[in-house]
């Protein structure tokens, strides 16, 4: 028999992501999160999930743009700065010795140190209660050549990405032998 528990999201484990923002002044900032996903293929589309109260919700809200960059196991350090620290008295970027790099469409820079990252335009926001979603499309990949296979995908092989489960971060790990799954996207 099961018990039944309080309603909570309690979906694990939750990719980790480092989501860079740029306000109208120019001041960059960098978030923690762990409540995003993927939201459409066609066109190429993914979610963040904010409180009200940080920071970089309201630059986001402002802007409409943001850079996700996927952070590896190696940079736990960084993913635990960026979502303990808050971006209104501090500058991440130089407090953690990080590289920018210039995005191509949107202001926010792209992390130097990060594999994969992703430009993203705010097509949608969706007050939710305690957190809005911002729902924006991929406007362009960076990736580096390390995680790319020979016909220019993303070999997520080669990446080494962080989860969060319920208490802590999770590095995902691969089998040795993978089944072979039939593809539906």
């Amino acid at each position: 028999m099961k018990k039944k528990i309080v309603p909570r999201p309690w979906f694990f484990p939750r990719p980790v992501v480092l989501v860079t923002t740029r306000d109208d002044s120019g001041k960059d900032n960098i978030i923690t999160i762990s409540w995003a996903g993927v939201a459409s293929t066609t066109p190429p589309m993914v979610t963040v999930s904010l409180r009200k109260s940080r920071h970089s919700h309201g630059t986001i809200s402002a802007t409409h743009e943001f850079v996700v960059n996927l952070p590896t196991s190696k940079q736990i350090h960084v993913v635990e700065m960026c979502g303990t620290t808050s971006g209104r008295d501090s500058d991440k970027f130089a407090a953690l010795g990080l590289g920018k790099l210039p995005p191509a469409v949107v202001a926010a820079p792209l992390i130097a140190e990060c594999p994969i990252n992703l430009e993203c335009q705010v097509r949608h926001i969706l007050p939710l209660g305690s957190h809005d979603l911002f729902v924006a499309e991929i406007v362009k990949v960076h990736a580096q050549h390390g995680v790319l296979r020979e016909d220019g995908e993303i070999n997520d092989n080669a990446l080494d990405c962080l989860a969060w489960g319920s208490e802590e971060f999770l590095k995902v790990i691969r089998p040795r032998k993978q089944a072979r799954v039939p593809r539906f996207l």
